[in-house]
Formats: C-alpha cells, sequence, structure tokens
C-alpha cells in the first residue's frame, strides 16, 4: 500500500495490515471483511446502520487485567478505579465492576451511573474542580469511599455539608506537583498555571487544614498530571517522587497519610507512539512511593478503554476538488471530536476485503457537520469508496462518545459491545422524538 505523510509527523502513516497487526481484537478475514473479535463489521453496520460504535469485551478486561498484573508484580497494594470520563457506558462500567474495578467519577450523573452499573459506593472516588453542593451531599449520601479535595475553599463547603448531617467523610487532597507532562497542553493538569489542585508547596498547611474541620477524615493525597502521556515514565516519576517526599514530611508533623491516589494518564499508541508500558509505569509507582507503605490507587481510562473501542462509519460520497479528494462520512465531529479538538490522529480502516488491498490515493477524511474543523485526516492514503462503504475509525473507545453531542441535531449514535461471535446493542440510537423532548414553544410565540 502506497503511504502519504502524516501531518502528526516525518515518517509515513502505518499501513492497513501494520493498524491491524497491532489490534488484536480485529482481523481482515478475506471473505468477511474486517472482524471485530469474531464479528464482522458489516453485520453490525446492518443491525444498528452507522455510525455507531463498537467496543470489545476482551479487549477491555485483557488491558485491565494487564495493569492490575503490573501492579501487583512490582509489589504494590493498589486498587483500580475506572475514569469513568472516559467511556461511562452501563455494559462497559458492568464488565469492570465484574473485573473488581472501583470508579473515579467527576460529577452527579457519573456517580449515579457508576451506582446503577453495580459498582459499591465504597469503590468510588469524586474528583473534579468544581463540585457542586449538590453533588457532595449526594456522594455524602451514598457513602463514596473517598473525596479528592481540590482547594481549601471546597475542603470548608464539604465541612458544612458533613457537618450539618452528622457524617464522618474520607478526603484526599489532590496536589499539584508543577510536572510538565509533555502531552498536549489541552490535556495538562498538573501544571503550576493548571487549575486543578493545591500548589505542592502550599500542600502541608492545606492538608493541616483539612485535618482541622469537622466531619473531614484526611486519609491521603492525590495526583493527575494530565492525560495521554507518551514522553515515557519521567513525568510520572518526578510526579511521585514529589508525593513520597509530602508523604514523610506530612507524617513527620504528626498528620496521617494511608493512601495517594496516583491518577492516571499512561498513554496509548494511536500512530507510532511507543508510550510506557503498564510494568513501566508500575515501576515509577514503586520508586516514589513504593517504601512509604501506602495504599495506591491508580485512575486509568484511556488506557483500558481506548483501543477497545471503534467507530464504525459509512461513505456519504466522494468529492473530488481541484487538488483534494474528500471522502464524506456519515460520522461527523459530534460523533468523535478529538481530531477537531485536538489535532488528534485516528487510524482508519476500509471494511471490505476488496478495499483493503486495493490501490491508494491521498484524501482528506470529513464528516457532514457544518463547522471546517469537522475533519478526521488530510492526505490519507485510501482505496477508491462508493457511496455507503464502511470505514472504522480505530482507538475511539475513550473520550469517544463522553464528548460526543447533537450539534447540527445530530441524534447520539448507538453503543454495541462485542465478544467473540456475539454482539449486543448497549445503547440504542437516539430517536428525532427524543432529540426533541423536552423542549416547549410557549404559547405566547406566534407560530402562525
Amino acid at each position: 500500500m502506497a503511504l502519504a505523510l502524516s501531518p502528526a509527523g516525518p515518517t509515513p502513516d502505518p499501513t492497513f495490515q501494520e493498524l491491524v497487526a497491532a489490534r488484536p481484537w480485529l482481523m481482515m478475514d478475506p471473505l468477511a471483511g474486517l472482524l471485530a473479535e469474531e464479528v464482522p463489521l458489516v453485520r453490525i453496520a446492518a443491525a444498528v446502520g452507522t455510525p455507531a460504535w463498537v467496543y470489545s469485551a476482551t479487549t477491555l478486561r485483557e488491558r485491565t487485567r494487564e495493569l492490575r498484573r503490573a501492579l501487583a508484580e512490582a509489589g504494590l497494594r493498589a486498587k483500580l478505579h475506572f475514569a469513568v470520563k472516559a467511556n461511562p457506558n452501563l455494559a462497559v462500567l458492568s464488565l469492570l465492576a465484574a473485573e473488581g474495578c472501583g470508579a473515579d467519577v467527576v460529577s452527579e450523573g457519573e456517580l449515579r451511573a457508576t451506582r446503577a452499573a453495580g459498582i459499591p459506593a465504597g469503590d468510588i472516588v469524586f474528583s473534579g474542580v468544581g463540585k457542586t453542593p449538590r453533588e457532595l451531599t449526594l456522594a455524602l449520601a451514598e457513602g463514596i469511599g473517598q473525596i479528592n479535595l481540590e482547594s481549601v475553599e471546597e475542603a470548608e463547603v464539604l465541612s458544612g455539608i458533613a457537618a450539618s448531617l452528622g457524617r464522618q467523610v474520607p478526603v484526599a487532597l489532590r496536589v499539584n506537583p508543577d510536572v510538565d507532562p509533555r502531552t498536549h497542553a489541552k490535556i495538562t493538569t498538573g501544571r503550576s498555571e493548571n487549575k486543578f489542585g493545591v500548589d505542592i508547596a502550599l500542600a502541608p498547611e492545606a492538608y493541616a487544614k483539612l485535618a482541622s474541620l469537622p466531619g473531614l477524615t484526611p486519609v491521603g493525597l492525590a495526583v493527575h498530571i494530565g492525560s495521554q502521556i507518551t514522553s515515557g515514565v519521567a513525568a510520572f516519576q518526578a510526579a511521585y517522587r514529589r508525593l513520597g517526599e509530602l508523604v514523610v514530611l506530612l507524617r513527620a508533623k504528626g498528620l496521617p497519610v494511608q493512601r495517594v491516589d496516583c491518577g492516571g494518564g499512561l498513554g496509548i499508541s494511536y500512530r507510532d507512539e511507543a508510550p510506557a508500558s503498564a510494568a513501566a509505569l508500575a515501576g515509577a509507582i514503586r520508586a516514589g512511593l513504593g517504601r512509604l507503605d501506602v495504599e495506591i490507587m491508580v485512575e486509568p481510562g484511556r488506557w483500558i478503554a481506548g483501543p477497545a473501542g471503534l467507530l464504525l462509519a459509512a461513505v456519504v460520497l466522494q468529492k473530488q476538488g481541484l487538488q483534494r479528494r474528500f471522502v464524506v462520512l456519515d460520522a461527523g465531529m459530534n460523533d468523535l471530536a478529538r481530531p477537531a479538538m485536538y489535532d488528534a490522529w485516528h487510524g482508519i480502516l476500509p471494511v471490505a476485503p476488496s478495499h483493503f488491498t486495493a490501490p491508494v490515493s491521498p484524501a482528506d477524511v470529513v464528516g457532514p457537520v457544518c463547522e471546517s474543523s469537522d475533519t478526521f485526516a488530510r492526505n490519507r492514503a485510501l482505496p477508491q469508496l462508493a457511496p455507503g462503504s464502511l470505514v472504522v475509525l480505530l482507538d475511539a473507545g475513550a473520550y469517544g462518545v463522553s464528548m460526543s453531542s447533537t450539534y447540527n441535531a445530530r441524534p447520539l449514535a448507538p453503543e454495541v459491545l462485542v465478544e467473540g461471535a456475539r454482539f449486543a446493542v448497549v445503547r440504542e440510537r437516539q430517536g428525532y422524538d427524543a432529540l426533541l423532548s423536552g423542549q416547549h414553544v410557549p404559547p405566547w410565540v406566534n407560530r402562525s
């Protein structure tokens, strides 16, 4: 297959064969076309239409087990809390709950989703920089395991609520270690200019304040330096080393520190990135915190769900311009926002076996939304694709559906879970009636 140079860098894009080989849950069958596990994607398209999200149950399980195994082999007492913001689907959450995962939530909606999925309240951590009094009250009512506090101001609000209810709530202080993870600027969270957490220089005073407030039981520290970190483990090592030093300092002051929430952020390979392994992350945690006899919490999201999902779409038409060929899909930036938001690269594969080996030429892959940023790829090497041809956008299991919208009044796409040779719709396609539900025209509006 001829290769197009990617805007992401000077190296050639991976070939179709390389993209499939790197994703064990995909296979190109010479007769049935691209398979998700053992299910032909043409069957899913025929059953639910396009666009549609498809997730691999096997991949979700295997990646969860790989990360847990790496932490155990590093000698760490560790608990996984899936970052629900990555993928809040009830079937995904239920599957991960069965694997023993807790949850990291950042809103009332995510908290309610995790409880509906059967995740015990004691295994839920509530994070986020803007928790409302209503959300904090619900967290207390549910009896969740820990609330990560982002500021002394937030601690005072929670203290007032807890005291009024006669409750005692376990809390951790989120610390901003001022570490640059060398990821996209819009997904850094641990630098001094970011809105998250308490500056590490102010953390001792803040932690002591938490210990003095009624209704709060400080149990540890939390940190999260960013998302999609692919620059190795140096940033993780620096953050955990600084957290370890802070644990020692706090204990010297007589303040208890029982656990450290290490956050998430370990990247995945969308194109040709070479992120650190789960074992390397575990080693970084052990180096910074292993000697301190603390319980470790890790909050993976993208690392578990990202490689386990794809967006299945159909070609609406090809449009030949003076200098460019456009492949227009029925999926748009309202479905998968990452390319428009972050210039993110996603692998694109044809589903038909004949297209997999056909001659290719550069094409821009775009959606139908009325925005110039509704572009999935530029100068991507693709075969000629007639209307109705199926393609998939890879590694869309995290921050795909959770960031989707109904922009241009486009209903939300369905979600499908596959395992072996079976598949199930785990969220139906939103109907147009549902799209309009809840809207009302006041009687004084003239509709003549």
